[in-house]
């Protein structure tokens, strides 16, 4: 049914995609049929059961499948027997057709499509239906399940270095929800906030929407210029402090020390985003910021989206003391936007101890394919590009030199050639183009498709011992 050649240059799961979408549309795959498990087809193929869930997403974010709790994924309806539409028709259905897979995807928020745990989340989902039923007839707590909260103190205690109490966590939905909560107590006393630059572009868009006042503040080898912070007269500043985004570096402890004395001499709140801390794979996690002081002004975030799922949207932060009676009287009539379900099947996930079993797990996936990236990197650019920022996380930057294409003129030709990228240019404050910076995610890319687009993206870049093979590469 499925020909899949293992010499061809596009990936296997790309092969597959392309002929289940044939035989949907063609007609071959009615509506309705059942479509073999994950396991079967992987048996039947020969191939990896990794490459086949790949292919299932896929087709099932394009509409071309659709899931059955418990009973796995079935074929949509297709109008594949309606007569040829005429020219116009023809173009309106082009334009609204959903784009073509890349082929290789380095964009820093992608997972592992495997990385999920569906049986333990399955199961421990379905526990929690049949013990807590009468609990969904119910408006769950403001600030989230106690369950939940009480397993997030008790993980961060343990592997974070974070000193708080249940009472000081929030869940939320994700860190624009955090920071959206951020902005609203802290606007009317410390409206001066300041950022990274280069940073992480979701922070400085919330507090612009929120009516703060946004001030860049520089990013060294030794994370954030605390001189220029000292110089700024900002109030209030977001932080990575233990993994910057996007250049990786580490705030030494010295800066540490006097991010927070900054902090407690002058009345300004730090802001610590925490948002890979668990993927470091040389040497131990760097501690938290806010253990080295739990009762100052720190208001430390975490997520479940970089080692876990994005798609879940729990998030969490922790309030330092003096900012929870504000907190209290602006947001106690507020609902907590995570499904209580979802709270309470991830707070059986970590009392039982599968979310260490799984930081361990992610850790070791997302080490082998940062080490793959940086080998192929090393292959293929050779002194062509210098490594900024490994060692940790779900991606690395590249320093390029020579005359690389304009920034703008590199991502039209990646993408054409299948290759998405992420504009290095959207984490800096001013969006200016910056053509000798690439920014690329590693979690979503197999070792070995890691090797063939750092391959083709070299010779897009201008390296001359690959042009060629950037020519005969196919789409």
């Amino acid at each position: 049914m499925f020909i899949l050649k293992q010499d061809a240059r596009s990936p296997l799961y790309v092969q597959l995609y392309e002929q289940f979408r044939e035989h949907v549309l063609s007609g071959k795959l009615p509506a309705g049929t059942k479509l073999p498990s994950v396991r079967e087809l992987a048996d039947e193929l020969a191939i990896s059961r990794n490459t086949v869930e790949t292919t299932y997403q896929e087709l099932y974010a394009e509409g071309y499948i659709y899931a059955k709790p418990r009973s796995g994924y079935f074929v949509s309806a297709t109008d594949h027997n309606a007569p040829p539409p005429d020219r116009a028709s023809r173009t309106a259905a082009a334009q609204s057709q959903p784009p073509s897979p890349c082929v290789y995807d380095f964009h820093p928020a992608r997972l592992d499509p495997a990385s999920f745990p569906t049986a333990l989340w399955r199961q421990y989902a379905a526990e929690c239906l049949k013990e807590h039923a009468g609990r969904l007839t119910q408006y769950g707590h403001p600030f989230g399940e106690w369950p939940l909260r009480l397993a997030i103190q008790r993980y961060l205690e343990h592997a974070r270095g974070v000193a708080c109490n249940p009472e000081q966590v929030v869940i939320c939905s994700g860190l624009q929800h955090s920071l959206d909560i951020v902005a609203q107590v802290l606007k009317d006393t410390q409206p001066q906030m300041a950022v990274e630059n280069p940073g992480y572009p979701l922070p400085r868009s919330v507090f612009r929407n929120h009516s703060l006042n946004v001030t860049p503040i520089p990013v060294g080898s030794s994370g954030i210029d605390m001189e220029a912070l000292e110089r700024s007269g900002c109030d209030a500043v977001y932080v990575t402090p233990s993994h910057q985004f996007p250049l990786g570096h580490v705030l030494p402890i010295e800066h540490r020390l006097r991010l927070i004395d900054w902090a407690e001499s002058g009345g300004n709140f730090i802001i610590e985003d925490d948002y890979d801390s668990e993927l470091r794979y040389q040497g131990k996690p760097i501690p938290s910021l806010q253990g080295l002081s739990p009762q100052g002004n720190i208001i430390y975030s975490g997520t479940f989206s970089k080692i876990l799922s994005p798609g879940l949207r729990i998030s969490y932060m922790v309030l330092p003391e003096p900012l929870l009676r504000s907190f209290h009287r602006l947001f106690r009539n507020h609902l907590c936007p995570v499904s209580l379900l979802e709270q309470l099947t991830l707070a059986q996930f970590m009392g039982n101890g599968h979310f260490d079993k799984h930081i361990r797990r992610m850790r070791t996936v997302y080490k082998e394919r940062h080490n793959a990236l940086l080998a192929a990197v090393e292959r293929h650019f050779g002194a062509g590009a210098s490594v900024i920022g490994q060692g940790a996380g779900l991606h690395i930057v590249l320093q390029l030199s020579g005359n690389p294409p304009e920034e703008q003129e590199l991502l039209a030709k990646a993408k054409d050639a299948g290759i998405r990228l992420f504009p290095f240019s959207e984490t800096c404050f001013d969006s200016a183009p910056s053509p000798n910076t690439l920014l690329l995610g590693f979690g979503g890319m197999p070792s070995a498709e890691a090797e063939q687009g750092i391959a083709l993206l070299a010779a897009l870049c201008g390296q001359p011992s690959l042009r060629a093979s950037a020519r005969t590469t196919p789409r």
